[in-house]
């Protein structure tokens, strides 16, 4: 019989221990629960001083929640639109929050002691889509234009600080698609091409905007994962490709003509890529019992099969130490998985078992990483959990009042 923890407490901090494991820096708190309306219309808890280090934001209907990092203390209660998803911009303090008109930038404190604020600084978008961090840039990609918008990572938190946008280059689309560019060291920019009626692949520009390869062999592009010496993979509906050095590549499915791949988890070092696996393109609901391990340097694509009743969705893959795989499954586990031999090597037990979502953008279980940490969150317990992975150990947990859906990380 499974134990399941922590118990459901709100802002629970389980030992000295496992506090260092998040943190150095220890919160600081008033120890009151009131909250009180800041000026810009926000609201923070009554405690005034956090942990000098990593923050989480937390989107629920109709707001964002951000966390101290450290405490999973509610730092800020900002109000949004009412769906929103969210992603790292690669500062280790901003946000990205999507909403109507763009990229709305939520500045996280983290790294301060200070508050959390929703600015009202937004990257126009048309139908925002991904974001990308690599090579120091943010990437931010249009569907509804196909336009690519690049920013220097480095010089938007000063900008945002200073209630601004920093500069940036737009990349004009040719048609419009769900899609997802990169721009590599050496500025070579990659774009997934299609419109309306489909996506059929890439296509790689030099610095200077002419192209230089072009792949049409990946239906269904979907996702991007740069790995170790910038080998990028994008996933297709029949396997992925894999573009380096100047070449792109194609790896098929095991599962013709239908093995889709569509999300890559990655690290800077390690050449292989763990990915989603679909092989049933009728299949109903979001659930997922297998996972992808493409091999850049070796040029494979293997599947790995999950154990029977541990299924997960596009939000529950997830890299950490040591280059590992984690599958936060429906089982309420996390499975570990060692990428270089495809064996599952480690379980943690973290919250009660859970089924899928009736439509992708519905509340269901998610896994983030930032650094040895992983945040979870448990919504059929309006709960989030902070798991060492180096452990396996619950370290910190709260349950909130609303319920959580989409999290970013922001590591201060």
């Amino acid at each position: 019989m499974r134990t399941f923890h922590p118990p459901r407490a709100a802002s629970v901090a389980l030992s000295a221990a496992s506090a260092l494991a998040l943190s150095t820096l220890a919160a600081c708190s008033s120890g009151s629960d009131d909250a009180s309306p800041s000026d810009d219309g926000t609201t923070a808890s009554a405690a005034t001083s956090w942990s000098a280090g990593p923050r989480l934001a937390v989107a629920h209907e109709g707001g964002i929640l951000v966390l101290d990092g450290t405490t999973l203390e509610t730092v800020a209660e900002l109000d949004s639109e009412e769906f929103t998803r969210l992603n790292p911009a690669g500062d280790g303090r901003n946000v990205m929050v999507t909403v109507a008109d763009g990229f709305q930038v939520l500045d996280t404190g983290a790294g301060t002691s200070e508050g959390a604020t929703l600015t009202d600084l937004v990257f126009p978008a048309d139908t925002p889509g991904h974001v990308v961090r690599h090579a120091d840039k943010t990437v931010l990609y249009a569907d509804g234009t196909s336009d690519t918008t690049i920013v220097e990572t480095a010089a938007l938190a000063d900008a945002v600080a200073a209630g601004e946008l920093p500069e940036a280059e737009t990349v004009p689309g040719v048609e419009a698609h769900h899609g997802v560019s990169i721009v590599l060291e050496d500025g070579t920019f990659l774009t997934t091409v299609g419109n309306a009626d489909g996506r059929t692949g890439i296509e790689v520009r030099d610095a200077s905007g002419e192209v230089v390869a072009r792949n049409d062999e990946c239906p269904g592009v979907h996702g991007e994962g740069t790995a170790q010496d910038e080998a990028v993979v994008f996933g297709c509906e029949d396997g992925a490709l894999v573009y380096q050095d100047g070449a792109i590549t194609k790896l098929d499915a095991p599962d013709q003509p239908y093995g889709r791949m569509g999300n890559a988890f990655t690290t800077d070092s390690s050449p292989i890529v763990l990915g989603d696996y679909k092989t049933d393109p009728d299949a109903e609901g979001y659930l997922l019992d297998a996972v992808t391990l493409v091999d850049t340097a070796a040029g494979t694509l293997d599947v790995v099969a999950l154990p029977e009743g541990a299924s997960y969705t596009f939000r529950d893959l997830a890299r950490g130490p040591g280059d590992l795989g984690y599958v936060l499954a429906t089982d309420g586990a996390i499975h570990v998985i060692d990428p270089t031999t495809g064996e599952l090597t480690d379980t943690f037990d973290v919250i009660a078992p859970w089924e899928g979502p009736v439509e992708w953008q519905d509340p269901h279980p998610a896994i983030q990483v930032s650094g040895d940490i992983a945040y979870v969150t448990e919504p059929a317990a309006n709960s989030v959990h902070a798991v060492d992975l180096t452990t396996g150990e619950v370290v910190a947990s709260t349950e909130l009042d609303v319920t959580p859906n989409e999290i970013a990380p922001a590591a201060g």
